[in-house]
């Protein structure tokens, strides 16, 4: 079977020289096409170069490789030289084989692989432009920068492609602007807290590390007290994390501190017959889970089984930290899916300046954002989630924060302890 190869380099001496280092006298190059290569600061800056795409027949797939000059430290008259001797005949060989030469099968099969590379490559939202604007390659650092998944980021650049004409383009600052607002626009903020159902349930689960008790502790101290330190409802904590040493104690901790009663359940049944016990006396029910691996599905089932005597009007939210990579959060949120969660806590914003990893897969799974914390401070570091804080923790963009204040109006704006 043939093996495709990929190479670019600022020439085409010093991409082939690249292949040949690689693949041996025996690559066979099929096109050339120029691009932009990316470098400098940041890689916010690119050059012009090269890319030829190509296959090792495979008879010689393990010949050896022969060394080269390297091109980069060639004469300066190597740099304009002609397509070399090896571009020319393969291009002959093209041709020959397009008219029915005996290679014909192997260069059918051959173009397939490459349609399935290209495919796969543009779905991923890697597949360079021939002739990419710079504002766009910009942009596009910058959204690199800030971790914004790779389908995310497709999205956007192929918006601002659709939107804004060729002439537009070249003032970055209100493209930038206006994509600033498009990020905005992606992001779901959940409803309002009601009591409408008695007692209300709320679950948080969540991989390990991310903050699920302290941020219990910090609903119940928001949610069941005012102000002046008055109890405002009746809070009740449970947990069902009996097996991470000082879990419980940290929770019952905080409970005594604010005088809420703390249950420790092991089972489904258990749960049920302590919320059944517990309904009439209290408003609120505060779940704290175990923090699970999310590729450990049976975990995952095994903790599903004692939620559910929480019963179906629970609501369940899956709490994250913000420094997260969006590789890692698309697992997160694939694989507790099971859970049916409502909507997503963020936690520890505090301890990243690049939001674009939550951002953008909140987006494309459609879910909406709760809460964000952005500390360790009970009841402080929390709050109701709104558009603005995200995108001010995105580095790169200019922020013109009247602007997108006036555009993304906080609904829930106030302190915490005003919660109806």
């Amino acid at each position: 079977m043939n093996e495709v190869y990929i190479e670019q380099g600022p020439t085409l001496v010093a991409a082939e020289s690249k292949a040949r280092k690689k693949y041996g006298e025996h690559f066979r190059t099929i096109k050339l096409e120029p691009i932009k290569i990316r470098g400098g600061f940041f890689n916010l800056f690119s050059r012009d170069g090269v890319k030829i795409t190509g296959y090792i027949p495979g008879s010689f797939r393990t010949a050896p490789r022969v060394p080269v000059v390297d091109p980069y430290k060639a004469a300066p008259a190597a740099q304009t030289s002609a397509p070399s001797s090896s571009f020319i005949e393969e291009k002959e060989k093209v041709i020959a084989v397009a008219t029915g030469g005996k290679d014909a099968i192997a260069l059918k099969d051959l173009m397939a692989e490459l349609k399935g590379i290209k495919e796969h490559l543009d779905n991923q939202g890697f597949a360079p432009s021939c002739e990419e604007h710079p504002t766009l390659n910009r942009l596009e650092d910058v959204l690199i920068l800030n971790d914004f998944p790779p389908l995310y980021r497709k999205a956007l650049l192929e918006r601002v492609r659709k939107e804004f004409p060729l002439a537009a383009l070249n003032n970055y600052d209100t493209v930038q602007s206006t994509v600033l607002e498009w990020i905005g626009e992606s992001v779901k903020i959940a409803a309002n807290d009601k009591f409408d159902v008695r007692p209300r349930i709320i679950i948080l689960v969540g991989p390990t590390g991310v903050g699920k008790t302290t941020t219990i502790a910090k609903l119940a101290a928001n949610f069941g007290i005012d102000d002046k330190a008055r109890r405002k409802r009746r809070i009740a904590l449970i947990t069902i994390d009996s097996y991470r040493i000082g879990a419980k104690q940290q929770l019952e901790k905080y409970g005594e501190v604010m005088e809420f009663p703390c249950y420790s359940v092991v089972d489904c049944a258990e749960m049920e017959k302590t919320i059944a016990a517990n309904s009439e006396s209290v408003d609120l029910f505060l779940v704290d889970t175990i923090g699970r691996n999310p590729r450990d599905l049976v975990q995952l089932g095994e903790m599903k089984k004692i939620l559910d005597g929480c019963g179906t009007l629970a609501e369940v939210h899956l709490a994250v930290a913000a420094s997260t990579k969006s590789s890692d959060l698309k697992e997160i949120f694939k694989h507790f899916e099971a859970f049916n969660y409502r909507s997503v806590v963020v936690t520890k914003m505090d301890e990243t300046i690049r939001a674009g990893n939550v951002i953008g897969i909140l987006a494309e799974n459609g879910k909406s954002v709760s809460y964000i914390t952005n500390g360790q401070k009970v009841p402080t570091d929390i709050c109701k989630a709104s558009v603005v804080q995200f995108l001010i923790n995105l580095e790169g963009f200019r922020v013109n924060r009247a602007k997108i204040e006036a555009k993304f109006p906080d609904k829930n704006q106030g302190l915490m302890q005003l919660w109806k």
